[in-house]
């Protein structure tokens, strides 16, 4: 009786077990209720005006407002003296701020705010995101995130919140998980910290209408992963690192409007992935439009406008028969303009050469580039006449700009709308007299008859004069 006893009860104790483990894995796994709490305490943050718990009174991973976001995971779990893989539910992704129609997130208010248990609560975060948020009430984010925060973020993107303030440092922690991040119009502040060299996972860094200085930093030559690094308009200054011509699967480097000086480095060249390239309105100078682009086959943009180059216009466009944008404007280009990138960029669709001190002629082959809908020519010294048909005027209209080029000229009856209103009326005909000359006559009586045309009247001019 006592080994049945024992066995008996050992068996209950089994059994007990088994159908505590069956009763818990067969159980849908709720949110936790601490990590629930902290979801209202930010949503009320973000828009105090909506009664959150009153309209998504249950568990927030079974009905959210959209844009909050929860996934599975699996962990060791004890029940009493036995470990299993038990499923929870945590919260992965907060979204907040109009999108648009298709995505409403939580609406955010002028005066929205950031909860600090945004930072303390939730570890399994992926995704953190604000867009016009932060618009009116001054929101500080804390210069030391705690590290507990981030550990498993792979995106922080804040889109147009000009009232948020912070450091750069700070606001990324330490983070080691983030594929993206994205600064776009904020109060962001400071340098580029090293420990950005670190986030070898990065694919993306956009950093751009924030008030961020000094120099680009070297370790985003560690960024391998990179595709896309935007650091426009901000306050950064100095030269550009020759490292950055080793991220070799870059599609797009924005640099414009900062202050970055002396030569564009070499190593870009290296880039042979790059598709958008633009170093517009900064200080590089005194070393002409880079040779290398001609080896980048890639590019689609390219811009270096507002910078002091100089120079000429290169034989460069050979390997460039995929490039739709060059913005060349106020570089100091002398010369004239090569009727090879007619004749090579077929696809060309924007073309802007303004503001130089560019000689000559447009080139005929300009006129026959049937994708090109937006040319800037203005502000040179062109002369001669406009190759442009009356049909290619119409069809670009007012984004053909000539005007500021005195000594170009148009034919009669050519469309004139847009800026080449503005222009004169050329006095001579487009064809040789010989041309005129031809009744059924071979074309070397044709020859001889408008040479000695052309003698005659050299012989009434001469005379005239001497009159």
């Amino acid at each position: 009786m006592v080994v049945s006893s024992r066995f008996t009860g050992f068996s209950s104790i089994f059994f007990t077990t088994l159908l505590s483990f069956f009763f818990l894995s067969s159980q849908q796994p709720v949110l936790d209720l601490l990590e629930q709490h902290s979801v209202y305490q930010v949503l009320d943050a973000v828009n105090p005006t909506i009664p959150w718990r009153s309209l998504f009174p249950d568990d927030l991973c079974s009905s959210s407002p959209h844009g909050v976001v929860c996934d599975y995971f699996t962990e060791p779990t004890i029940n009493g003296t036995v470990l299993f893989q038990a499923e929870t539910v945590h919260i992965t992704e907060l979204n907040f701020g109009y999108v648009s129609d298709s995505s409403p997130n939580p609406p955010c208010t002028p005066n929205s705010t950031i909860s600090p248990l945004l930072f303390t609560s939730f570890k399994y975060l992926r995704k953190l995101f604000f867009y016009k948020c932060c618009t009116g009430t001054r929101v500080s984010v804390p210069e030391k995130v705690p590290a507990s925060f981030g550990s498993s973020l792979e995106e922080l993107v804040f889109i147009e919140n000009p009232s948020l303030v912070g450091s750069l440092g700070g606001i990324i922690g330490n983070f080691t998980n983030l594929r993206r991040l994205v600064l776009i119009g904020n109060g962001v502040y400071g340098t580029i910290p090293d420990k950005v060299g670190g986030l070898v996972g990065l694919e993306e860094v956009t950093l751009s209408r924030n008030k961020l200085s000094g120099g680009v930093s070297l370790s985003f030559a560690k960024l391998k992963k990179l595709r896309i690094l935007d650091l426009s308009q901000n306050l950064f200054a100095g030269n550009v690192p020759e490292g950055l011509g080793n991220l070799s699967l870059l599609l797009k480097l924005d640099l414009s409007y900062n202050g970055f000086c002396g030569k564009i480095p070499v190593s870009f060249g290296f880039l042979q992935s790059l598709e958008f390239l633009d170093l517009s309105f900064n200080r590089f100078g005194n070393f002409g439009v880079p040779l290398f682009l001609g080896q980048m086959s890639s590019l689609r943009q390219v811009s270096l406008s507002g910078n002091a180059l100089g120079g000429q216009l290169p034989e460069i466009w050979e390997n460039l028969e995929g490039i739709l944008g060059i913005g060349f404007s106020g570089i100091g280009l002398v010369g004239t303009i090569p009727s090879s990138m007619g004749l090579h960029l077929k696809k060309l669709c924007y073309l802007g050469l303004d503001n130089n001190n560019l000689q000559g002629s447009v080139p005929e082959e300009f006129g026959v580039l049937e994708f090109l809908s937006e040319i800037n020519l203005e502000n040179n010294n062109l002369s001669g006449r406009v190759p442009f048909s009356s049909k290619f005027t119409s069809k670009v209209g007012a984004k053909l700009k000539l005007k500021g080029n005195p000594d170009l000229c148009i034919d009669d009856g050519l469309t004139t709308n847009g800026s080449l209103g503005q222009l004169k009326l050329c006095r001579a005909p487009d064809f040789p007299i010989a041309v005129l000359i031809n009744n059924g006559v071979s074309s070397s009586s044709t020859l001889f008859l408008s040479s000695l045309l052309l003698s005659f009247v050299g012989v009434l001019i001469v005379l005239a004069q001497n009159w």
